[in-house]
């Protein structure tokens, strides 16, 4: 079923809209949660709570991209339920290694609810960043930073030795730094 008509369900509120997004996500929204939470039960309750805000949040949001809108959803109830049970602190893992090399690419205080404008703001150009980058290098990007792929995995999706993969990340991250430096929100 196309993402039109699936949205068309949420809108008419028909509890198929659940079954069809289930039916055409639920693997995608599974390896999303399940490379934040790695542990298979938080991740199922993750992406059960991303069909029940979709349902919540359509309406009176009409996503246009509604692949991006649930990976975004269960992105951050993965994340949440990390910070919630403090697992980030107690386990070194691929999900608290990839958050910590980007530690110096962001600027600090970013998690503030105070400073959602600013952080809107600092989504947006790491957006426009992207779009500067090769197809793959932002894509590699994406992957390790958004939905917290391994190294592992990475250099195997892209055809790329683990080192490389490991500096291309690493120069990435320089660059990021460099970007939002120059555009004021680092000092």
């Amino acid at each position: 079923m196309s993402d039109s008509n699936i949205i068309a369900l949420y809108e008419a509120r028909s509890e198929n809209a659940i079954n069809e997004t289930q039916a055409k996500y639920n693997a995608y929204l599974t390896k999303i949660a399940g490379n934040i939470l790695a542990d298979s039960r938080d991740s199922e309750e993750c992406v059960n709570d991303t069909y029940l805000q979709a349902w919540n949040s359509i309406p009176p949001h009409r996503p246009e991209n509604l692949a991006a809108y649930l990976g975004k959803i269960a992105r951050n109830l993965s994340l949440n339920a990390v910070r919630n049970s403090s697992r980030l602190k107690r386990q070194s893992n691929q999900r608290a290694l990839s958050l910590s090399e980007l530690q110096d690419c962001i600027p600090s205080g970013m998690g503030n609810p105070e400073q959602a404008a600013e952080a809107n703001l600092l989504t947006s150009k790491i957006n426009e960043w992207l779009k500067t980058l090769p197809e793959q290098n932002a894509k590699l990007f994406v992957a390790r930073y958004f939905f917290m792929d391994s190294v592992k995995v990475l250099a195997a999706r892209y055809d790329l030795s683990e080192s490389n993969a490991k500096v291309t990340l690493h120069r990435l991250r320089i660059a990021l730094k460099s970007y939002l430096e120059k555009e004021g929100f680092m000092i």
